[in-house]
């Protein structure tokens, strides 16, 4: 696999992204040697803080596959990605994800604060305690959609 040419493809809509108003970030998305699915970061230009060049890679690759199951795809985005994206390449089983410019690398660069840098170290405190606080309340339905999710698995 030539993961310096995907890498290059990724890092290319990436830096098409910050000329056309979008965040420094592109991703692809290989499966058997062919791109089958793109994403750069359109956070600013769409106005949807989820709009990161993994997810939305992924959201294409998931529609185009039709499946939420890219375990025999490869991720590889221009910046090593945040914990949303992360989390949604866990969530959709991406087979292996390579990146180029690291969070330490990139947070060098920016002129201002990357807005995931406290991503990391704040999930490490307490939920009251994080920049924005996490609060669980226990209420008494709390339960009830998951009982339900549990329930038609079962039948």
């Amino acid at each position: 696999m030539d993961h310096e040419r995907f890498l290059n493809d990724a890092i290319n809509l990436a830096t098409d992204s910050v000329f056309e108003g979008g965040g420094p970030y592109g991703a692809v998305i290989v499966r058997d040697g062919e791109i089958i699915a793109s994403g750069r970061n359109s956070v600013e230009t769409d106005h949807d803080p989820s709009a990161h060049a993994e997810l939305v890679a992924i959201r294409e690759a998931c529609r185009i596959m039709a499946t939420t199951d890219l375990s025999d795809t490869i991720l590889y985005a221009s910046g090593e990605p945040c914990p949303m994206c992360l989390a949604a390449s866990y969530q959709a089983r991406v087979g292996e994800i390579y990146y180029a410019c690291s969070k330490e690398e990139a947070l060098e660069i920016l002129p201002k604060p990357d807005k995931t840098k406290n991503f990391y170290s704040d999930q490490n405190k307490s939920g009251p305690l994080r920049d924005v606080p996490f609060i669980h309340i226990q209420t008494s339905q709390r339960l009830n959609p998951f009982e339900a999710a549990a329930n038609q698995q079962s039948t």
